[in-house]
């Protein structure tokens, strides 16, 4: 996957969803990554994609994605 195509699958991070990352050629127990309430920056000058959860930036590797899980948006409960 390219840096280009990676940042296509990440554009609906907004804050609402998490996402889980796996990532090949890594250890086990070091496979995967979880970004709760995933939000993906916007291209910046060092066109690196980076995610963030409003804590930290994940900087995210597309060479080493195998694949990624984006959780659906959170919703309110239905108040009567």
């Amino acid at each position: 996957m390219t840096p280009d195509q990676l940042r296509t699958a990440l554009k609906e991070l907004n804050g609402e969803r998490d996402c889980t990352f796996a990532f090949g050629s890594m250890p086990s127990h070091e496979s995967t990554m979880i970004v709760q309430n995933a939000m993906l920056i916007p291209d910046e000058p060092d066109h690196l994609v980076k995610v963030t959860d409003g804590k930290s930036v994940y900087i995210v590797d597309a060479d080493r994605i195998i694949w990624i899980r984006i959780g659906l948006a959170h919703k309110e409960p239905h108040r009567h």
